[in-house]
């Protein structure tokens, strides 16, 4: 067998992966997980990865979880254009620097927008209280301040002049609370201005295949009784 990539795209690390992937010419096969049918909880998944997450790589006998060392793994091995990932030591810094940032920061507040906006009342019918959502947006709207200021600064990309897998799993990660109906670039013009340089340098169509799917999340159907106590628990420890 050769590359396989088992992704659901309404996931922020795997539409990264996915671009990634499609934007080099990667060949891969796609294996589609479906988190919202709980297909990453079924015990078939979980021989392939026991934590039961995505994305996963699989590539022959060899199976990398975690997002961003599949992509450092996709960089490496398939030797793409070096903007992505550089040899350069300090330049190479500066892409580990965001992605080790990117975790406990941006990911965790964009991910926490859609499901306290969207994913909790709507697919799993619970509620969450107006002080509640009030506080993540206000831990989003900080993490926007940081990624704005620090990282981006005057620059063209988050780490020079050139696009670089920090882009690619920020833009993804912003791409969440947009398909949650937050206005994240709204008064910010140049995070706004680079949206349009990111999308542009991975291809405008690519772009919105990729993000098809979470554009429409507000229109996720509500899952079933069995399935939302298999997936409640999970996704409470998952956004705290």
């Amino acid at each position: 067998m050769g590359l396989e990539l088992y992704l659901d795209l309404l996931s922020q690390p795997c539409r990264a992966i996915y671009i990634f992937a499609k934007k080099n010419r990667i060949p891969f096969e796609l294996q589609t997980v479906d988190l919202r049918k709980g297909q990453h909880l079924s015990d078939a998944f979980a021989q392939v990865n026991p934590l039961q997450k995505v994305p996963v790589l699989k590539d022959g006998d060899f199976i990398l979880t975690e997002s961003v060392a599949i992509l450092l793994y996709l960089a490496r091995k398939y030797k793409v254009p070096d903007h992505w990932y550089p040899q350069d030591l300090q330049a190479c810094a500066r892409v580990d620097e965001y992605l080790a940032w990117q975790h406990t920061a941006l990911r965790r507040n964009c991910l926490r927008a859609l499901w306290h906006k969207v994913m909790l009342p709507v697919f799993l019918g619970e509620p969450v209280s107006p002080e509640m959502l009030a506080t993540t947006l206000a831990e989003l709207d900080m993490a926007l301040q940081v990624l704005e200021g620090k990282f981006l600064q005057d620059k063209a990309f988050l780490t020079g002049s050139h696009i670089s897998l920090a882009d690619l799993v920020a833009i993804t990660e912003l791409m969440h609370p947009v398909g949650a109906g937050c206005q994240v670039f709204k008064g910010r013009p140049k995070l706004a201005a680079w949206r349009q340089r990111v999308e542009a340098a991975v291809g405008e169509v690519l772009f919105q295949e990729a993000h098809e799917v979470i554009l429409k999340a507000k229109d996720s159907q509500p899952a079933d009784p069995t399935l939302k106590q298999k997936m409640l628990p999970k996704v409470l420890a998952m956004i705290q």
